[in-house]
């Protein structure tokens, strides 16, 4: 008897039980330890073949056992339709998203737009294990109660797994078909060579020579793009520039940046734990933190707040060195996206913000999408046009021929035009003709007046 004989004719019951068999096997074969997910399929084919044996079943084939191993990594490690998405599985995506529809949606590495996996279907139950068995590990629960929920997935070094970040609703607060809303974003495995970026077409080789040669002349850069873009990535390459020596103190939320410098110091922003007296740590904590762990760079992954903007800045201006990112489509509006944010959250006076932005940061990368690909847009030198006024001007180093040109920014009052006179109109006219008969009346009644007086006299 033939094995595809035997999966038509397994029962729902059957195959329970060998599912029910395989699991421990499974475990067995991980040494109780499911984190090496590079293995699991692997494995559980293993467990399923010998499980079969024992349940005196034919071995089944590859292409019968794909459905199979899958159930079982959805009951061994929780992930189940995810898991063969994932790193270190899967590393075609940098982005998975499920909308409450039910609908699974991937971003392919270097994409921009997503894509719609029309395959994946899964059902409630299965979401939730896998969001369980996602936030689980990290004592983390989305709830009513806490409907959403921000976490990160830890690295796995053994297995190679970088690490994530989550976002998951809750349907109570999502509108759909009843599934809770889940957004993962994957770190880079590996520190990101600047090679790569040649071989990701995404700037020419000279340009990034001098974007090297800046960060190791201690030039701090600012990294400026939209969501997506790949600021992280950039500022990962940008780093191999900083010497192997180099005192490095990285902060972030969540820790995403790979260095390949021995003498890394990472902190990590958390929130303040639901219904704690636990104080969250930021990422201004981090940086004034990092301002006496004897940097020589300070690395932020991203800057959200004007807070964090008002404590790197003044980190600049005391001589430490660094790199950082910000979201922004182009160097003027992080200019002004900055000014805003440090007046909002800092009370900082925007030619106040102008100022230190031009004496904290000495260049700025412009990083976009152009034809569906990730690309820098151009490189900018950063000047106060002169000491007395809050002028700034954004020299061009290199500008790619999709990039817009960037006009000066001036805070200088401009010339006020003097007021145009009142038009004439048929109103102005009919009471100037009156204001002028009114004047000849007078004058005629004073003029008779003194004829009066004259013949009086005589009289």
């Amino acid at each position: 008897m033939h094995w595809e004989t035997l999966t038509a004719e397994l029962s729902p019951e059957r195959r329970h039980r060998l599912l029910d068999e395989a699991g421990p096997i499974l475990l067995s074969l991980t040494g109780n330890r499911t984190g090496d997910r590079s293995r699991l399929p692997a494995l559980a084919r293993t467990a399923l073949e010998e499980a079969a044996g024992r349940m005196r079943m034919v071995p089944p084939t590859d292409t019968q056992l794909d459905e199979l191993a899958r159930a079982l990594l959805s009951r061994a490690g929780g992930l189940g339709f995810l898991e063969q998405l994932m790193p270190p599985v899967c590393n075609r995506y940098t982005d998975l998203v499920l909308n409450p529809s039910g609908q699974l949606w991937a971003r392919a590495r270097g994409d921009m737009d997503f894509t719609h996996l029309a395959d994946q279907t899964p059902s409630h139950q299965e979401v939730w294990q896998a969001i369980e068995s996602l936030l689980g590990p990290l004592g983390r629960a989305c709830t009513e109660a806490s409907p959403s929920v921000d976490a990160r997935m830890p690295r796995d070094a053994a297995s190679g797994f970088a690490g994530a970040r989550l976002k998951v609703l809750h349907p109570a607060i999502v509108s759909g078909d009843g599934y809770p809303s889940l957004a993962l974003r994957f770190f880079e495995p590996n520190p990101v060579d600047p090679q790569q970026l040649l071989a990701w077409d995404m700037l020419p080789e000279t340009v990034l020579a001098q974007l090297l040669e800046a960060v190791g002349n201690r030039t701090n850069v600012l990294v400026v793009g939209g969501t997506g873009t790949g600021k992280t990535t950039l500022l990962s390459a940008l780093c191999h520039g900083i010497p192997k020596s180099a005192r490095i103190v990285k902060i972030e939320d969540p820790e995403e940046l790979w260095l390949p410098h021995p003498n890394v110091a990472t902190l990590e922003a958390r929130p303040a734990p639901p219904g704690s007296s636990i104080p969250g740590y930021t990422v201004t904590d981090g940086v004034d933190d990092a301002m006496r762990m004897a940097p020589s760079h300070i690395l932020v992954g991203e800057v959200r707040t004007g807070d964090a903007a008002l404590s790197l800045f003044r980190a600049f201006m005391s001589d430490h060195s660094g790199l950082a990112t910000f979201h922004a489509n182009g160097p003027l509006e992080a200019l002004i996206r900055l000014g805003v944010i440090m007046f909002a959250d800092a009370g900082v006076p925007f030619e106040a913000s102008r100022t230190m932005f031009v004496q904290a940061i000495q260049q700025v990368v412009h990083i976009g999408f152009t034809e569906g690909h990730r690309r820098v847009l151009g490189v900018y030198d950063v000047r106060q046009e002169t000491d007395t006024t809050h002028d700034v001007c954004f020299e061009p180093v290199w500008q790619s021929e999709h990039a817009d040109p960037i006009p000066r920014l001036s805070t200088s009052p401009a010339a006020v035009p003097k007021p145009k006179a009142p038009r004439k109109t048929a109103t102005g006219k009919t009471a100037r003709r009156t204001a002028v008969t009114r004047k000849k009346r007078t004058a005629v009644l004073a003029e008779d007046a003194k004829a009066a007086d004259a013949t009086g006299t005589r009289e």
